[in-house]
């Protein structure tokens, strides 16, 4: 089978130090870019995340200090990995809570202006749990009927993801063979961030998901406490996050002097 693509889509994993977006690092990232006239690009890069790895996370991923002591950091194979991917669709297996909120922040520490603004993400993990309720070696075994061997390689679960992705859409009469369609299937609420810390309302306005201003709009906030703004901005919240927050109290701005 051959996706529908209106543009190139791009499956991609990453390996990295830990599980929490804002301090953990890359220290594999393989991309397969995938064209809409069927061509596959396959690329891969091992990154030095300039601090230790965790014993406990190698075990996981079989990735050590001394396989990437000799390798390029994030900041250095960014622009090459966002010229890659920045005409393209994302899709991965678990992408919309992790993998692209976490690329999100290696981009913008290496000053790259990441935006996601046309961006579809196809979350191939959501439309599994949706359908089986599953982790990606059982989706390996149940949709592709084959083993896969090299789990948390991320080279491998790449290619089992875009694998899995095609046979999920062969197997099921209701999902249509369209990147908008899977994406949105895929998705779970609809974030104004990646980490899921401001959410929009059923208006499409964007409120605060968490703390004391949970469920509260955003602009009304910002208005409200002024010193909220600079605190968020201190705090220990995703750099996109912050990002949003900054592009939000902007347009607040404009539009009140507009």
């Amino acid at each position: 089978m051959q996706l529908n693509l209106s543009k190139p889509i791009c499956f991609f994993d990453l390996e990295t130090t830990g599980v929490n977006i804002t301090s953990d690092r890359v220290v594999e990232i393989a991309v397969l870019k995938v064209h809409p006239n069927g061509k596959e690009e396959s690329h891969r890069w091992l990154v030095n995340p300039e601090m230790p790895i965790p014993s406990e996370v190698t075990a996981i991923h079989g990735i050590s200090d001394a396989d990437v002591a000799d390798k390029p950091t994030f900041k250095e194979i960014a622009k090459e990995v966002h010229n890659l991917i920045k005409d393209a669709d994302l899709g991965g297996f678990n992408s919309n809570r992790f993998d692209i909120p976490l690329l999100a922040e290696e981009m913008l520490r290496a000053d790259l202006d990441f935006d996601m603004k046309n961006t579809l993400t196809i979350d191939v993990q959501t439309i599994f749990h949706k359908k089986e309720q599953r982790t990606l070696s059982a989706a390996y075994k149940f949709y592709c009927d084959k083993n896969l061997d090299d789990a948390h390689s991320a080279e491998a679960d790449t290619m089992a993801t875009y694998e899995v992705l095609k046979a999920q859409i062969a197997k099921y009469d209701d999902l249509e063979n369209d990147a908008k369609f899977l994406a949105e299937f895929s998705s779970r609420k609809k974030f104004a961030d990646f980490a899921g810390f401001i959410v929009y309302n059923k208006k499409g306005e964007e409120c605060f998901s968490f703390g004391k201003h949970k469920g509260k709009l955003v602009t009304q906030i910002l208005e409200q406490e002024p010193g909220y703004f600079g605190w968020l901005l201190n705090a220990d919240f995703p750099l996109y996050t912050k990002k949003v927050l900054t592009a939000i109290k902007l347009r607040s701005l404009n539009n009140k002097l507009s």
